[in-house]
């Protein structure tokens, strides 16, 4: 019988928990050797800013500045009826990170709307789990829900997960926005899906 995605997430969270600092910081800077490597000079990436046992780093975030990359940070609220809004994003620069809603960090104002997701060549998107179709399981909130489908249909939508957190198959659902590729410390950035032989 096929787990639950409330099952994966709870399995997944609970494998992220036991990660030490050190084996953290290794695959961080193996995901940031790897990202420098997939980036074009003078793209647009929307990335997000890791937090706790997430994989990634800020240093990833400077790693794509260095190789000429505007690099965009999301901006999460909700409606006053607590409903998650779509994400805004706004510059990443260095040190000008501020304390923001959800304990997450975000570049403080001014903020761009959410249809800049539409400058973006590559979108790095926070995931518990991505499977080898491009189905992602993320914490369940729904930001991402209501922002990804504003992207170029020719941008890679690149699930940012530890190589064990790539998986065979995910429990699906019709409003899922299926993920391009996956980036994991040990492989490196991969093709999901249809563009899996790329």
């Amino acid at each position: 019988m096929q787990r639950t995605k409330s099952q994966v997430r709870t399995e997944i969270l609970a494998s992220r928990r036991t990660l030490t600092a050190e084996r953290h910081d290794a695959e961080a800077a193996a995901l940031a050797r790897h990202l420098s490597a997939s980036i074009l000079d003078g793209q647009t990436v929307c990335a997000y800013v890791p937090v706790g046992s997430e994989p990634g780093s800020v240093e990833m975030l400077d790693a794509l500045l260095l190789r000429g990359a505007a690099v965009l940070l999301p901006i999460a609220r909700e409606d006053p009826g607590g409903a998650p809004l779509p994400l805004r994003w706004a510059r990443y620069r260095p040190g000008g990170l501020v304390a923001a809603p959800f304990g997450l960090r975000e570049p403080p104002p001014p903020w761009s709307p959410a249809e800049r997701l539409a400058e973006a060549a590559v979108v790095l998107v926070p995931a518990l789990a991505v499977d080898r179709h491009g189905v992602r399981l993320g914490r369940g909130a729904g930001f991402y829900d209501r922002t990804l489908p504003l992207a170029d249909p020719a941008a890679r939508l690149v699930a940012v997960v530890r190589d064990e957190e790539l998986v065979d198959r995910l429990p699906s659902e019709p409003h899922d926005v299926r993920m391009t590729h996956a980036l994991t410390p040990r492989a490196g950035l991969l093709a999901l899906g249809a563009g899996a032989g790329e």
